[in-house]
C-alpha cells in the first residue's frame, strides 16, 4: 500500500475542566429578532460595527476581553451516555452594547454561560448566543450589560511577517489575561478540521493555549484582524479564523438568521468500520432543523444530500452539502443511531427520520460495535519517560514502556513502545503495537533506517519518501506473513533529531484509523 500523507492533526484553543470531550464542537442557539441595541450595533448591515468613543487602545486590552464558562450536557463520540461538563474560552466585545464574538465551540451546547471582563476581570454579566456556525466555528452573543470598552477591526491588508498578538485567558495556575506576541506566517489559507471548515484562515506564533478559543487576534494598535480557534503547541502554530469570514456573517448572526448549520453539535468522527463514518452529534439545539427532522444527541450522521460526510476526518463534505443547498434547503439525511442499532432516513427541512434498517449491529452491544471489535475509537498520548517525544495511540494499547534504549554501537535513543501486549510484540511479527525511538539529528534519517532493517525477516513491499511539510525521511513497508510492518526514519524541518517509528498493524482498522492516528500526531516535544 502506499502510506498516506495525513494532515497533522490540532487541538482547540478552548479548555474543558471536566471532559475535554465536552468541547468537540459546533452547532447554535439562535435568536429569531433583533431588538434597539442590537440595530444600533450594526453598521449600514455590513456587519462592520461602529467606531466610538470606547474603543480600546492597546493598555486597555483587557477592558474588552471576556472570559468565558459554560456548563452542558453532551454524548461523547463513540459513547452512549450523556455526560455533563464544565469548560473555559475567550471572547471579545465588539460593540458598546454587549455584543461580543467567540468560537461557537465556546458557546454552544452550553445550558449555561457566563462572562467576565473588564479591567480586573470583576465585571460579570450572563450570556445568551445570538446566532452561531459549525462549520465556520463562530458564534455571536450578548452579554447581560451596556456602555462597554469593545475592539475595532483592522482595516488594512493583513500580510505575512505583520507584528501579532494573541489575547484571552487560557486555563493556566491563575486564569488570568494573557497576550502573546508573534507574526503572521501565513495570511490567508484554506483548512479543514474535525470541527470547522475554513476558506479563510491566518498561521500566526502568537501562541494560544487552553481556553484562548474565541479571542482576538490583533495588531501593535488594538486592532482585530481575527479569531483564535485552534492550534498545535508542539510545533507553534496558531490559528485564527480571518477578519473577512467574521465579517461577511456577522450581521446575520446579529439578526438571528441561520449560517452553515443545522442545529447540531458537530464533530467528524471515524467508528473504525468503513460503514461508520460521518459527522457525530454530541448535541441538539432546540427547535433548530436537526431537532425538528428527528436528530437526537448520539446520533452519527453518515449522509447530508446523498453525499458521505466526515470522510477525511474534517466537516469539508459536511460544509460544502450545506453551502450547496443552503441552510433553509430540504437536503437528505441519513442517520445510525448506536443506542438503538438502527439507521434512519429523512430530510432536513423536510420529513421526519424513519428507521430503514434495525439490528445494524448483529445484536452485539451498541457502544462495543460502534467501536467496531476490540477498538473504542479512543485514543491516548503517550510520552517516554524523559517526555521527548509523544504519539497518539489507541486506548487499548496500555501496556506502555518508556525506558530510553543505548543500541549497541552505544548511541542513545529516547525510546516509548505501547500494544495490547507488549511482551507478544518484542518477541513477534504477529502482535500489533509501536515503538518509538529519537536520538540526535547527527544520526540521518537514511542511517536510521538502514539499523532498522527487517530485509532478512520479511519481505520488503515498498521503500518511499515520506514529507508532511514537519518531518521527512525514508520508510520502508513490510510483509511479515500477513502483518504489516512499517519502518518510519524522518527529521522535523529544523533538525532538531531524528525520530524512528516501528509500526506492526493487523487488519483494515488498524492500517486506517490507528495508522493515521500514529502518523498525523508523532512528534519531537
Amino acid at each position: 500500500m502506499v502510506l498516506k500523507i495525513f494532515p497533522r492533526r490540532f487541538s482547540y484553543a478552548s479548555c474543558s475542566v471536566l471532559s475535554v470531550l465536552a468541547l468537540l464542537a459546533a452547532s447554535c442557539s439562535t435568536s429569531t429578532g433583533t431588538d434597539e441595541s442590537l440595530e444600533a450595533a450594526s453598521n449600514g448591515g455590513d456587519g462592520v460595527i461602529a467606531a466610538s468613543q470606547h474603543a480600546v487602545t492597546f493598555d486597555s486590552l483587557a477592558d474588552a476581553t471576556v472570559k468565558i464558562t459554560g456548563q452542558g450536557t453532551f454524548i461523547e463520540p463513540g459513547t452512549l451516555d450523556p455526560s455533563e461538563s464544565a469548560w473555559q474560552g475567550s471572547g471579545f466585545i465588539i460593540d458598546p452594547s454587549g455584543i461580543a464574538i467567540t468560537n461557537n465551540h465556546v458557546v454552544v451546547g452550553a445550558g449555561r454561560l457566563d462572562g467576565l471582563y473588564g479591567a480586573d476581570g470583576d465585571d460579570k454579566a450572563s450570556m445568551r448566543v445570538l446566532g452561531a456556525s459549525e462549520c465556520l466555528d463562530l458564534a455571536v452573543v450578548q452579554l447581560s450589560a451596556k456602555d462597554l470598552p469593545h475592539f475595532e477591526w483592522f482595516e488594512g491588508n493583513i500580510t505575512t511577517g505583520l507584528d501579532v498578538y494573541s489575547a484571552g485567558f487560557p486555563v493556566g495556575y491563575a486564569d488570568d489575561f494573557t497576550l502573546t506576541r508573534g507574526i503572521v506566517s501565513k495570511s490567508d489559507f484554506e483548512f479543514d478540521t474535525q470541527w470547522a471548515s475554513l476558506e479563510h484562515v491566518i498561521e500566526h506564533d502568537a501562541r494560544i493555549r487552553g481556553g484562548n478559543s474565541g479571542g482576538p487576534l490583533i495588531t501593535a494598535d488594538a486592532k482585530v484582524l481575527g479569531v483564535n480557534y485552534a492550534g498545535d503547541d508542539s510545533l507553534d502554530y496558531s490559528f485564527a479564523i480571518h477578519r473577512d469570514v467574521v465579517k461577511d456573517v456577522i450581521q446575520d448572526m446579529i439578526d438571528g438568521k441561520r449560517v452553515s448549520s443545522i442545529g447540531i453539535n458537530a464533530q467528524a468522527w471515524d467508528s473504525g468500520d468503513p460503514q461508520f463514518f460521518g459527522v457525530w452529534v454530541s448535541s441538539v439545539e432546540a427547535g433548530g432543523p436537526a431537532d425538528k427532522a428527528g436528530i437526537e444527541p448520539g446520533d452519527l450522521i453518515l449522509k447530508l444530500g446523498g453525499v458521505s460526510v466526515g470522510d477525511g476526518g474534517n466537516l469539508g463534505s459536511y460544509c460544502q452539502v450545506l453551502d450547496t443547498q443552503g441552510v433553509d434547503g430540504t437536503i437528505d439525511v441519513e442517520v445510525l443511531r448506536p443506542s438503538a442499532e438502527v439507521l434512519l432516513e429523512g430530510q432536513i427541512n423536510g420529513r421526519e427520520l424513519a428507521v430503514t434498517a434495525e439490528n445494524v449491529f448483529g445484536g452485539q452491544d451498541p457502544a462495543a460495535a460502534a467501536a467496531v471489535g476490540e477498538y473504542s475509537g479512543q485514543s491516548v498520548e503517550i510520552t517516554d519517560n524523559e517526555s521527548t517525544i509523544a504519539v497518539s495511540v489507541p486506548v487499548e494499547w496500555a501496556q506502555i514502556d518508556g525506558e530510553a534504549w543505548t543500541d549497541p554501537q552505544g548511541r542513545f535513543w529516547n525510546s516509548v513502545a505501547a500494544a495490547p501486549d507488549l511482551g507478544a510484540f518484542w518477541e513477534t511479527f504477529s502482535a500489533s503495537g509501536i515503538w518509538m525511538l529519537a536520538t540526535d539529528a547527527g544520526t540521518a534519517p537514511e542511517a536510521a533506517l538502514d539499523q532498522f532493517s527487517f530485509n532478512q525477516s520479511c519481505d520488503l513491499l515498498t521503500t518511499d519518501t515520506w514529507d508532511d511539510g514537519y518531518y521527512r525521511g525514508p520508510f520502508n513497508e513490510y510483509d511479515c506473513d500477513g502483518t504489516t510492518l512499517i519502518v518510519l526514519a524522518t527529521q522535523d524541518y529544523e533538525q532538531t533529531g531524528t525520530l524512528v517509528l516501528l509500526t506492526q498493524l493487523n487488519g483494515e482498522y488498524e492500517l486506517t484509523t490507528v495508522l493515521e492516528g500514529i502518523v498525523s500526531t508523532f512528534r519531537l516535544k
